[in-house]
């Protein structure tokens, strides 16, 4: 691929309110670093180079571009990360020390990896766990007994060492239930659905905030947590059903008043987490009640059956006050022979442009890291994580989707602002970042077949570049000196 010099104009310390009163040609460049993950070359997040960029002030049609306009601006980012779990936890416990502590650099350390800022954990069990478990015992109404020893072994330890890689104020972690104790469901199981009984409802609150009480008292400060993972799922693993109108009255009546009683307002709650097919269903009937609408931060969903990006911008459109946040996808059925297959990157690189173009304040993978069957899983739900690390013999195995997260999470840092990034071609998808310190990181993405040329266009100046088959670019613009 050919890379010219370039002379780029960005965002000074100053902020936004200098672009509005400076044009463009009193401003001096900022450098722009590129960097590329392409299949079948051998790049993955690699360095290609830099640009400078030369007038140009109306591309025609016969020019392909991607327009950056820095100074209309959408949501704050929050981070960009994925999912600590128990099955995470411990297959990283069951590798050499040296792999260990690759993985932490890989995947938490800003310089040396690509830089996560945000995770998702579970309350008691899910199914990427070993077995099914909670912190109390049948029938402890009062959970006087109530202790999270079980995760003292493994997920306790790995979060802390992963808080201590990233840094304790450059990570947030949330939390989220797939499903209460059995003996406070109806259908006395944590697995296959069922419901909480409404006389638990109460009891189910408590619990949630003495898990939030219990990791801060290790030392893991919980941020935030989502009512409830997958509310319409009937899974064979721990699951459990609520209505619009049920997880609207729980929040209201429940989880919103119990969490301020113990102290815990400034915990985020997100509602849904489930699929974009029902997300604006599920968000108006809980947000239409402002007595429930009081407690929910945000709204969080996954990826699974269908795309339904549309939906995402439907409820930023129409409760602009809420946070959209991605809190879960990831690729399966495991296969071992599909670990390279590149699709698996490009559904992660389509997602997340899509889900920031269109409100997403922070994106989320599921399981960090899986061993060589894409578990620990106590039912079997074998799935891909970007690392999987293998028990057996300690080799590290990184899916291209590591990198296609990358392109994003090591640039894009907690507190950007996300601007407008307008492609003019179908097949080059595009977003685009300013972070704190001002520099501006734009992503293009090509999942065609073909290389496509394109001119990257911002303030009348633009840069001629070219997305190669199958592959993902980031461009990183230094603030102008």
């Amino acid at each position: 691929m050919e890379m010219r010099n370039v002379v780029f104009h960005t965002l000074t310390a100053l902020g936004f309110a200098l672009i509005l009163s400076a044009s463009a040609g009193e401003r001096s460049p900022g450098k722009v670093e590129v960097y590329v993950t392409a299949k079948a070359t051998g790049q993955k997040l690699a360095a290609a180079g830099e640009l400078t960029f030369a007038n140009l002030t109306q591309p025609t049609e016969k020019q392909p571009a991607i327009f950056i306009d820095p100074v209309r601006t959408g949501q704050t980012v929050i981070g960009i990360g994925g999912a600590l779990t128990d099955a995470a936890a411990e297959t990283f416990y069951k590798l050499p020390k040296d792999k260990q502590q690759e993985i932490l650099r890989a995947y938490f350390d800003p310089q040396k990896g690509i830089g996560y800022s945000l995770g998702r954990t579970h309350i008691h069990s899910c199914d990427f766990s070993s077995e099914s478990y909670t912190y109390t015992a049948d029938g402890d109404k009062s959970l006087k007994g109530f202790n999270i020893e079980h995760d003292l072994k493994y997920r306790v330890p790995f979060i802390k060492e992963v808080l201590a890689t990233a840094g304790r104020n450059g990570f947030t972690l949330f939390a989220s239930p797939w499903s209460p104790p059995a003996w406070m469901k109806d259908n006395g199981t944590m697995l296959h659905g069922g419901k909480l009984k409404p006389e638990c409802y109460g009891t189910w609150a408590n619990y949630c905030a003495k898990f939030i009480q219990a990791y801060e008292s290790e030392g893991i400060p919980i941020w935030g947590m989502t009512v409830q993972n997958e509310p319409m799922a009937v899974q064979t693993w721990e699951s459990c059903v609520y209505t619009a109108e049920e997880e609207r009255d729980f929040v209201k009546n429940y989880l919103g008043p119990t969490l301020e009683k113990n102290g815990l307002q400034k915990t985020k709650i997100m509602i849904w987490d489930h699929n974009r097919g029902m997300m604006y269903q599920r968000a108006k009937v809980v947000l239409d009640d402002p007595a429930a609408a009081k407690y929910v931060w945000g709204v969080a969903y996954h990826w699974y059956v269908g795309d339904h990006f549309e939906n995402v911008k439907q409820v930023q459109a129409a409760f602009p006050q809420m946070h959209l946040l991605f809190s879960e996808g990831c690729n399966g059925p495991f296969d071992a022979a599909g670990l390279d297959d590149w699709k698996w990157g490009e559904a992660y690189g389509k997602s997340m442009i899509n889900d920031f173009n269109n409100g997403a304040v922070g994106w989320t993978d599921w399981n960090v890291l899986l061993d060589e069957e894409g578990g620990p899983n106590h039912v079997r739900n074998f799935c891909f994580a970007p690392i999987h690390g293998d028990t057996k013999t300690g080799a590290l195995h990184y899916m291209n989707s590591y990198y296609y997260i990358g392109h994003f999470s090591k640039f894009v840092r907690p507190g950007a602002k996300r601007i407008v990034s307008s492609s003019t071609l179908d097949n080059l998808l595009t977003t685009a970042f300013i972070n704190p310190g001002g520099s501006i990181v734009v992503v293009v993405m090509n999942a065609s077949e073909e290389a496509q040329p394109f001119f990257l266009w911002m303030n009348n100046e633009a840069a001629k570049s070219a997305c190669a088959a199958h592959s993902i670019m980031t461009f990183v613009i230094d603030k102008a000196g």
